[in-house]
């Protein structure tokens, strides 16, 4: 890795994508891939981007999850963080023999379907409790698979109670720990599979502090915005990580 004290313009990069990958994750409660990959790819080598994006991303969670603390219930998360441990290694088993390509065209084109309905829609149906606790778990599955198999953990669950309805603080409060367990799972199979390397540790070191001061930043203003427009952007958040997935696709 080129040392980045030497290049002024590489540094300014990797801190720019450390702020706004750290500012929306704080602000949405996801979203730090999405961020920082498109800044982190065109100045650092590409084996260094998914270990130091789940680092990142643990860290924004965490200062964004605080946001939401007093909201957490147990009750409700636990289906989707148990459903998480278990979806995850069969993630990362299926990535080990497959190609997420097709995966994530998929996902991509549903993000893109889902949002653009969503932003054109002026009445937004709910699901209520349907399908209870048994349906949370299954949706947990889907996301730690997601999460193991192509590092997407969040928009699944998101979506999901997005359907459910209810005040947007507790959706936080049940998405945002499932982020953090599956993220963090995440990097644990990174440091064993040796991805977290002496010179990702080095770059995350200068990143993360970055990283947190952006994710208080996006807590505070999250906390400043009305529901309507968390809720808006959110959906342009989704929308624009599938057109990236999907213009990933087409670029291979």
């Amino acid at each position: 890795m080129p040392a980045l004290h030497a290049d002024p313009a590489t540094l300014a990069i990797v801190l720019l994508g450390a702020l706004a990958a750290g500012f929306t994750t704080g602000f949405a409660g996801f979203g730090t891939g999405l961020v920082a990959s498109g800044l982190w790819l065109h100045a650092l080598p590409a084996a260094m981007v998914p270990p130091l994006v789940a680092l990142a991303s643990v860290a924004a969670q965490l200062v964004g999850l605080v946001t939401v603390r007093k909201a957490f219930d147990w009750k409700r998360t636990s289906p989707f963080l148990l459903g998480g441990l278990l979806g995850v290694p069969i993630g990362v088993t299926t990535l080990a023999n497959a190609s997420p390509l097709l995966l994530r065209t998929l996902i991509g084109v549903f993000l893109l379907t889902y949002a653009a309905y969503q932003l054109a829609s002026r009445a937004h149906g709910h699901i209520g409790n349907w399908g209870g606790r048994r349906a949370d778990a299954a949706v947990g599955i889907a996301g730690g698979f997601l999460g193991g198999f192509a590092g997407l953990s969040g928009p699944l669950p998101l979506i999901w109670l997005r359907l459910r309805g209810g005040a947007t603080n507790a959706q936080r409060a049940i998405y945002q720990p499932f982020n953090v367990i599956v993220l963090t799972l995440a990097c644990v199979g990174m440091a064993l599979a040796g991805q977290l390397t002496f010179d990702v540790a080095r770059v995350a070191l200068i990143c993360l502090p970055v990283t947190l001061l952006g994710a208080w930043l996006g807590a505070r203003s999250y906390l400043s915005v009305s529901q309507q427009t968390f809720q808006r952007v959110v959906l342009c958040l989704l929308f624009a990580s599938g057109f990236i997935l999907v213009a990933q696709a087409v670029r291979s």
